[in-house]
């Protein structure tokens, strides 16, 4: 589903150009779970960021089923992350001045979404639908950004630290969720993460360092968020 080919990016220019990924090749089947692991600076969000069209790379290719979106133009690849792919990051990036059903329903409009209230009460805050994001708790917040991402129905998310600012039962239960959902839809799954117990949950994972992929493992038993330890 995808597939990432060679890829580059340098931050800078001239003789303080710094390599942030130096030929980065890896491939993402649809409803894998993908965790990438990694030391500050070792190039995980930054493969996470151009693997979702965030950015773009300096060198190599990613195609999703076979279309290469690293020459799109703006506005062309401002639709392909519309239609195609979510964004879950630690901070929530909620608009302040709509509810919760609002919120939620800005991601839905953008994939025709009409039952995106099912994804509010599986997310379990189907009775904080008119609670403003002030209102709400940290936990209750990270809730909302994942019901918005997964209103637009995406063939592929991408999560960077979602549990890091969350206390371990609150971190549990939003790795519930995103698991089942994942497994009820069969989206491919990609995620950041300093924890490396939740590498546990996923079925491939991925550690890189100093811009390079140096270890790839299959795991053909993946544990639950209850299972692992925190």
């Amino acid at each position: 589903m995808l597939e990432i080919t060679n890829v580059k990016k340098f931050y800078g220019m001239g003789e303080n150009a710094t390599a942030a990924l130096k030929g980065v090749t890896l491939t993402v089947d649809a409803g894998d779970f993908c965790v990438l692991l990694g030391a500050s600076g070792s190039g995980k969000s930054t493969l996470l960021h151009i693997a979702s069209g965030l950015e773009r790379p300096d060198g190599g290719s990613v195609k999703y089923d076979g279309e290469e979106i690293t020459a799109l133009p703006d506005k062309e690849l401002t639709a392909f992350r519309k239609r195609t792919v979510g964004f879950i990051f630690q901070q929530y990036y909620l608009l302040p001045n709509l509810n919760v059903d609002k919120n939620v329903k800005m991601g839905a409009d953008l994939a025709g979404n009409r039952d995106y209230r099912k994804i509010i009460e599986a997310v379990g805050l189907g009775d904080r639908l008119t609670k403003l994001p002030r209102e709400l708790s940290g936990g209750e917040q990270q809730r909302v950004s994942i019901a918005r991402a997964l209103a637009k129905n995406p063939k592929a998310l991408f999560l960077d630290e979602p549990t890091g600012a969350l206390d371990e039962e609150t971190g549990r239960q939003i790795l519930e969720v995103i698991s089942a959902t994942q497994k009820a839809l069969g989206f491919a799954l990609i995620m950041v993460t300093h924890n490396q117990n939740i590498a546990e949950m996923a079925g491939t994972v991925i550690r890189l360092n100093s811009g390079k992929i140096v270890e790839t493992n299959h795991n053909s038993a993946p544990k639950t968020a209850r299972e692992i330890g925190w």
